[in-house]
């Protein structure tokens, strides 16, 4: 069994946090932005917003081809996990198993994000939507390349519960900053509009320098962590196949990806849909995104305390269903946004914001924990270190659950555009998916996880 070497120190903790900051910007640029990008609503087009691939539903008359690209996309992203992961379980460099892997990956990562919204042709075209499937391809295959291995050294640098918690403390805020400042993207390319003089150069420039400024922020724990000081390195013999299929006999492994199959197409359909709730409910100009988010984002950080100080009391299972409550009532307000609402606009997006913040500070801390928690338990029973193979499960899965949030959104979205009938169904879908991912995530055992680690 692997021996932990060192204990991570808290500014080691920051700096493996910050590559989390890094990866989490450019995910968030292309889960945020891409759908307002290539299928403007009325709002964005009236600001200037051209069409740059095929619109309606087009492919068998069910999906529109940004659906279909990007579902396919997750699910090739999905694919590569079990791959990726593999091979950093085996990996037999002198820098360890994942580091290698974070430092080859960083700086494709960072130039297909910003390639996926320069499409060569300046109009509508097919071109354009191969063009821009080739480079989700590209930018899905080398994320994977980076955060799996990220991931997988989690309960690797994390020696014990205390400090497998402010891991995932520190990454949730991390991650949170960074999609909060792919949030502040409206507002920049509002300023370089005024100097470029065309919406799509100053876009394509904010995503370039977000994407600059991820891409440093991801070689930070590559050059400032030696992996080998805080973890002895047991290269895995089995194959690809041989470690899914172990990783996916654990049942309680299982039943967490279940419902967090459930979570994320529940969220990445509300994530997506925010900036239109933002335009086309709420009637208010998109930048109003940024500011609900980073707002949401604020308030989210000032629950990290509380969080931390109950997990320990309450345990991990029943604050992650509370968070699954908050999020399935915050969805159906949502539905309601707009005129159905006896409250001016601007307040509704600040109750939003309200409501969302705890929920997102424990989802956004408490998963990363409880995949260590069951990889950790797993390891003591069969005595292989499969880190990696459990992250990569349950990317695997979730990307997954991504795949087809991506089809129902855009799917959702061509329906009533003038009434913003389809934004509303996309609410009502997510807070139904949400009371799905609580009713599954009863069924984790943690009581017999912990009994395992010892922890009482």
């Amino acid at each position: 069994m692997a021996q932990k070497k060192k204990t991570l120190s808290n500014g080691k903790v920051w700096c493996f946090a910050i590559g989390q900051f890094g990866w989490s910007v450019l995910a968030a640029l292309i889960s945020s932005w891409l759908v307002n990008y290539y299928q403007p609503d009325q709002a964005a087009q009236a600001a200037g917003q051209p069409i740059f691939i095929p619109q309606g539903l087009v492919i068998f008359g069910v999906f529109t081809v940004l659906g279909a690209i990007t579902a396919f996309g997750r699910i090739f992203d999905a694919v590569t996990d079990p791959m990726i992961a593999s091979m950093s379980d085996r990996c037999k460099s002198r820098d360890g198993r994942r580091i290698p892997f974070m430092r080859a990956a960083a700086v494709p990562f960072a130039v297909t994000c910003v390639l996926a919204f320069w499409s060569p042709v300046g109009g509508e075209s097919w071109v354009n939507a191969l063009f821009l499937f080739l480079m989700l391809m590209l930018f899905y295959f080398f994320m994977t390349m980076y955060c799996t291995p990220y991931n997988a050294l989690i309960p690797e640098l994390g020696a014990d519960q205390k400090t497998r918690l402010n891991i995932s403390t520190a990454i949730s805020f991390t991650y949170i900053a960074g999609m909060a400042v792919a949030y502040l993207a409206p507002v920049i390319w509002g300023m370089l509009e005024g100097v470029t003089g065309d919406r799509v150069t100053a876009i394509r420039l904010t995503f370039t320098l977000i994407s600059l400024l991820g891409c440093v922020c991801m070689f930070v724990p590559v050059f400032t962590i030696r992996e080998r000081d805080y973890v002895d390195i047991v290269p895995l013999e089995s194959t690809a196949l041989r470690s899914l299929t172990a990783t996916f006999k654990n049942k309680d492994f299982r039943v967490f990806v279940a419902s967090d199959i459930a979570y994320f197409l529940g969220i990445t359909m509300f994530q997506t849909a925010l900036p239109f709730f933002v335009t086309s409910l709420l009637k208010m100009e998109e930048s109003y995104s940024t500011l609900f988010f980073v707002l949401m984002t604020a308030l989210s950080v000032i629950w990290y305390i509380p969080v931390n100080k109950l997990t320990p009391r309450f345990g991990k299972r029943k604050i992650i269903l509370v968070a699954f409550c908050i999020f399935t009532v915050t969805f159906i307000f949502t539905a309601f946004f707009g005129e159905g609402l006896p409250i001016p606009p601007l307040w509704q997006g600040i109750l939003l914001c309200v409501i969302a913040s705890p929920a997102q500070a424990i989802f956004g801390i408490l998963p990363q924990a409880v995949v260590a928690d069951i990889a950790e338990c797993d390891e003591k029973q069969t005595g292989e270190n499969r880190s990696g193979m459990f992250f990569a499960a349950r990317t695997f899965a979730f990307k997954i659950g991504q795949s087809v949030a991506m089809l129902l959104c855009t799917a959702f979205f061509t329906i009533g555009k003038e009434t913003g009938l389809g934004y509303r169904i996309t609410a009502i879908a997510t807070a139904v998916v949400c009371v799905l991912g609580g009713l599954l995530f009863v069924l984790y055992n943690e009581k017999k996880v912990y009994e395992r680690l010892g922890i009482r």
